[in-house]
């Protein structure tokens, strides 16, 4: 049998095609949710309680309910895994937590105590390293301030623009902005700089997501964070990295980068 996305939801297993939300869930009409993309390789996920606990910080922080715990998750996620057969075992493990109905049309919220919505989708995915060209795009800024910049909500309108100005530049990727003009991150990922033989990366308060391979790196003491520039110094080495992969900048608009050689046993480390 060929590998294949499989999804859960409400207790029925099947292709993510055939599976349906009501039309009246938030999550769809308005993007309200969370989710978590969890990386499966060798058949199990990985560094699932850090992307749990920043489900449940991000859940209280837009005043969801707590979304479903560890205990809930590991026999589905078992389930999903079987039911994938997917290739040398490697895939991508999406969490979905939605504040469940609306009360009528608008964005006043419901109550609080109202039910909110779950569902899984595990799709195959083999880690990527291959460099990408980037630019920095100049319609889209992220925003320092705003709540919704610490969570990895539904609302990615702002992320795929911010591609398809990449792509009508002939570029691969674009890096975003944060509120004051300093680097903060790319579309899907987390940036690191090796400079003077030091990783760097923005903080968190120029609005990129916590990133869980951020996170495992400050941690570790393998970077720092750093007001950045978007224009790259000397000898410069750029990376985008994620739970899915780590790719290598070449070039950052006119700018080109020189590649680091390490940056699969560098995301390899982080596991």
């Amino acid at each position: 049998m060929s590998p294949r996305s499989i999804a859960w939801f409400e207790g029925h297993w099947g292709e993510p095609q055939q599976l349906r939300l009501p039309l009246s869930d938030r999550g769809l009409q308005l993007a309200d949710g969370l989710f978590e993309t969890v990386l499966v390789l060798d058949g199990r996920p990985h560094l699932l309680e850090a992307h749990l606990q920043r489900w449940q910080r991000s859940a209280e922080l837009l005043a969801m309910a707590p979304p479903p715990e560890a205990s809930a998750l590991h026999p589905l996620i078992k389930e999903a895994i079987q039911r994938a057969e997917l290739p040398d075992g490697s895939g991508a493990l999406r969490l979905n937590w939605s504040r469940g109905d609306g009360s009528g049309r608008g964005i006043e919220l419901p109550d609080p105590a109202a039910p909110h919505r779950f569902w899984l989708q595990l799709t195959p995915h083999e880690p990527n390293f291959s460099p990408l060209a980037a630019i920095v795009s100049r319609q889209e800024r992220r925003n320092s301030n705003s709540l919704l910049s610490r969570c990895k909500t539904f609302a990615y309108g702002q992320a795929i623009q911010a591609r398809l100005e990449a792509h009508r530049a002939g570029a691969d990727e674009a890096l975003l902005l944060a509120s004051g003009g300093e680097l903060c991150c790319s579309t899907t990922a987390n940036l690191l700089i090796r400079r003077q033989g030091q990783w760097l990366t923005p903080a968190l308060s120029s609005g990129c997501l916590p990133g869980v391979m951020r996170a495992q790196l400050i941690e570790r003491g393998l970077a720092e964070e750093a007001n950045l520039s978007p224009t790259p110094q000397p000898g410069d080495s750029w990376l985008l990295i994620n739970s899915l992969g780590c790719r290598p900048l070449s070039r950052v608009d006119s700018h080109p980068l020189e590649l680091h050689p390490s940056a699969a046993a560098l995301w390899r480390s982080l596991l």
